[in-house]
């Protein structure tokens, strides 16, 4: 599998959250990640940015969105600053809004499960 530097966006320290397995599941198949969340921590070694703070992260090639449609909205222009290649709206974090943004700027948009993607091998 092609290593695409992720960014997990929502990510937290509560084991019983799917942005940690999504998380878990990254590790275990080797792939470069980056974890924001509401507030900063560290999971599985890694350290999670605070989003308010929106900070410059180089290279993502895949945003996966563990944050609600709501909650996203103040931070629309600072996800497509990073310029990714590929945004994965978990269930519940559907955005048609934000979609439309990234479509239109050439971003691949998928409707889908990271933890699914990542278990079939088409991640």
């Amino acid at each position: 599998m092609e290593n695409k530097k992720t960014l997990v966006v929502g990510a937290t320290e509560k084991r019983n959250r799917y942005a940690y397995v999504a998380a878990e599941r990254l590790v275990e198949a080797q792939m470069e990640m980056v974890l924001i969340g509401r507030k900063k921590g560290h999971v599985l070694g890694h350290e999670v940015f605070v989003l308010q703070e929106r900070p410059p992260i180089p290279g993502i090639h895949t945003i996966t969105m563990y944050l609600s449609a709501q909650n996203q909205r103040e931070y629309y222009q600072y996800f497509l600053s990073l310029n990714p290649k590929r945004v994965v709206f978990n269930p519940g974090a559907e955005n048609f809004e934000l979609e439309s943004m990234l479509v239109e700027r050439g971003v691949q948009v998928e409707n889908a499960c990271t933890l699914v993607l990542l278990s079939i091998g088409n991640y």
